[in-house]
């Protein structure tokens, strides 16, 4: 255990000295682009990978939590039928990015209610109506969410800093570090939960439903936690989009978001901690290393060849491949001195 948390502190210092070692600022904007959705990613495995559901209308936790931080932080009036319009002024930014990490989770625990009373397909068409449904509402609700115009002008975080007082982190480099202490914090709050009594019960439902019905395990209870803690998680990759990007529209509802996440996951290896964020490196980064190199449909041809590759060779994902492997490696080390002892003697 020590020796596990001393390697994660060695990544975690060697990542964050990034900036500092290559301050690039189109390279550090491709690696927090992909650390935004390697935080997705993370919430997203959190039910693929430790409870075994898997969601396809994730992207709208992601959309619901960058649209109510946008919001929030501009301020807006909409007019909901009653004698005066509403009016919201604008908050603060942190204020604001919280707020959409509670509506995300909100939504997370009414779709939590709703969707875990069925299974299989029909909890995969539930997610995936969630999400449409969602989409709809952002593109239609002109009054609130611009539409297709998109919001605009969305206020960057800021952090204060000694001697400087309120500082606004629209650097690459400021960027980058609060993408990375994010996806760090997000990763200790999932690595903490599932060594718990309730993430060891969600495994236990991932394995054998009926056995964890059987021995007292409160399976629709564990389920929405999860769902909570899941849609959360996902609300905060959102807020940091849409405060690093700055502009929002519909699109962030898109299908195609959602499919990244998962290929992320079962690429890396789902229901493992590393999983996502190996997963989420190589195909949040792969598209930038070949769009150079190679023409756009090329890219996709490559993109498509090694997810197939993968699954092929590794269909338990990169990290349990390599952690085998690493694992086989020990065993023979530690059975080749008795050997040689033996043969001596």
């Amino acid at each position: 255990m020590i020796m596990r948390g001393l390697s994660f502190l060695i990544i975690v210092v060697a990542l964050a000295l990034l900036p500092v070692l290559c301050p690039d600022p189109y390279l550090l904007s491709v690696v927090a682009a992909a650390g935004i959705m390697i935080i997705a990613a993370i919430s997203l495995n959190l039910l693929l990978g430790f409870t075994g559901q898997l969601s396809l209308g994730h992207a709208a936790f992601f959309g619901i939590g960058a649209y109510t931080s946008a919001l929030l932080s501009l301020g807006f009036d909409v007019d909901l039928g009653f004698s005066s319009p509403l009016v919201v002024e604008p908050k603060p930014v942190w204020v604001a990015f919280i707020g959409g990490i509670v509506m995300a989770s909100l939504f997370g625990w009414l779709l939590g209610k709703v969707a875990f009373r069925v299974r299989g397909a029909y909890f995969v068409i539930v997610t995936i109506s969630f999400a449409q449904v969602m989409r709809m509402v952002a593109l239609n609700w002109v009054d609130l969410t611009e539409g297709p115009m998109a919001l605009v002008s969305i206020p960057p975080l800021n952090l204060w800093v000694p001697g400087e007082g309120v500082v606004r982190l629209v650097s690459k480099a400021s960027t980058y570090w609060l993408v990375l202490a994010a996806g760090v914090l997000a990763y200790v709050i999932v690595a903490n939960l599932v060594r718990s009594r309730i993430g060891r019960a969600a495994i236990a439902l991932r394995e054998n439903e009926v056995l964890a019905k059987s021995i007292g395990i409160p399976v629709t209870r564990c389920l929405i936690v999860f769902s909570v803690l899941s849609a959360g998680i996902a609300g905060a990759a959102g807020g940091l989009y849409a405060h690093t990007v700055r502009i929002i529209d519909p699109d962030v509802f898109l299908f195609i978001y959602t499919i990244t996440m998962v290929i992320m996951v079962i690429a890396g290896g789902k229901g493992t901690l590393a999983g996502p964020v190996v997963g989420g490196l190589i195909f949040g980064l792969l598209p930038e290393v070949l769009r150079g190199v190679v023409a756009p449909e090329v890219q996709w041809i490559i993109y498509g060849a090694l997810m197939i590759l993968i699954l092929l060779f590794m269909p338990k994902g990169i990290v349990p491949a390599f952690g085998g492997l690493l694992k086989r490696r020990k065993i023979s080390v530690r059975r080749r001195p008795s050997a040689t002892q033996g043969a001596s003697s």
